[in-house]
């Protein structure tokens, strides 16, 4: 890759995701855990008079599902740590070497004024 005018060249997979694949994902991780809260109030409510113990935890899991839900939903853009750098640094150029002279010619010392 090259740089053109000074600019910076970055790889496209270190960028983020867009920002509506961003909230369509948010707001489908909310929905499927109101989803799972819904049916933990149901189970509840179903299961009171069966099996109390196994009732009182869907009731916690119902009562503490939205506040799970809502700060996930809202965490925000995080970008993920695993990805590569985004910078591709420049490609090393090797430095020209000294002229070396070639072995058949002769070096002349500088000549003096006579």
């Amino acid at each position: 890759m090259r740089k053109r005018g000074g600019t910076e060249v970055f790889r496209i997979t270190g960028a983020r995701q867009g920002l509506a694949d961003d909230v369509r994902g948010r707001q489908r991780r909310y929905v499927i855990s109101m989803t799972v809260r819904t049916l933990s109030v149901i189970a509840a409510a179903v299961l009171w008079d069966v099996q109390r113990h196994v009732a009182v935890v869907a009731l916690a899991l119902g009562v503490l599902l939205p506040y799970i839900a809502v700060v996930i939903a809202n965490a925000g853009r995080e970008s993920a740590p695993s990805l590569p750098s985004t910078f591709v640094p420049p490609p090393v150029r090797p430095a020209l070497g000294a002229a070396e002279a070639p072995a058949d010619r002769e070096t002349e010392p500088p000549s003096g004024r006579n």
